[in-house]
This record gives structure tokens, C-alpha cells and sequence, in this order.
């Protein structure tokens, strides 16, 4: 990682400004913004911890938990919803022994919520990794998760 963070760094200057573009260039290298990345990028703009923490956590594109090798989400817009949106989002929770924002301990699996995934035709609906599942029941959902496994 210090190698990886420090070439980041050569492509920044040292403002404040700097933070977010640096911020989002750490989540594409490591997948998530890790405490050892905040002390570091603390240091060089010069700005606290918790400076970043704040300005970091306002923007839902930032994680700050290692992502696991599928990341699953789960729409909660109105129409999924209304469909059962909730309710797949529950038994994920209970069946993955997660919350939304959390990745299980063997790093399988990290879960979302999400406002829209753009489908409501086909609600409710799941995303895994990249892979969109439209119409989705629970006994489809545990079927589909050892596909993944």
C-alpha cells in the first residue's frame, strides 16, 4: 500500500482541494478508503483525520470498509419496494450475519442498499457484482447466492 498511495499522491498537489480527487483515486486503487489511508492522506494535506472523515462520509460514493469479492445490492426504490425490496434486504442481513455498509467475515460478500437501480419495470430487484436479477423471491435470492460462492 505505501507504494500504491504515495504514486497517488504525485499526481495531487497538497491543497484542500485536493481531497476529494485523492480520496476517490484511494477507493479505485484499494477498493475502499482504509484507516492507514486517512492517517496518510491526513498527513500529506496537512488537515485532520477528521476532516476527512467528514467531508468523506457526506458522499455515499466513499466505503470504509474492504469490499468483498461479490458486492450485492439490493433496491429500495418505491417499486421494489412495494414489491418486496425490504424484505430480500432482511433475509440478506440475516442469512449473510451482516448490515448494509458491512462485508461478511470470509470477505465474500459485501451488502448494499440502494435508492434506484433504474429496473422498476422488473422489480424488485438484486445486483451482484455486475449481474442485475429482476423479479427477484426470496428462494430465488439463497439459490443465487451459492452461485456465487
Amino acid at each position: 500500500m505505501p507504494e500504491a498511495i504515495e504514486k497517488i499522491f504525485k499526481k495531487h498537489g497538497r491543497t484542500s482541494d485536493e481531497l476529494i480527487p485523492i480520496l476517490q483515486d484511494v477507493q479505485r486503487e484499494f477498493g475502499y478508503i482504509s484507516p492507514e489511508s486517512v492517517k496518510k492522506i491526513s498527513r500529506y494535506l496537512k488537515v485532520s483525520e477528521n476532516q476527512i472523515y467528514g467531508v468523506s462520509s457526506f458522499y455515499a460514493q466513499f466505503r470504509f470498509t474492504e469490499p468483498g469479492r461479490h458486492g450485492v445490492k439490493v433496491c429500495l426504490g418505491t417499486a421494489c419496494h412495494v414489491r418486496g425490496g425490504a424484505t430480500l434486504l432482511e433475509v440478506l442481513e440475516r442469512g449473510l450475519g451482516i448490515s448494509c455498509g458491512q462485508t461478511t467475515e470470509d470477505k465474500r460478500y459485501d451488502l448494499e442498499r440502494v435508492a434506484c437501480l433504474g429496473c422498476c419495470a422488473l422489480s424488485p430487484v438484486v445486483q451482484i457484482d455486475r449481474d442485475i436479477y429482476s423479479r427477484m423471491t426470496v428462494n430465488r435470492l439463497t439459490e443465487l447466492l451459492k452461485e456465487y460462492e
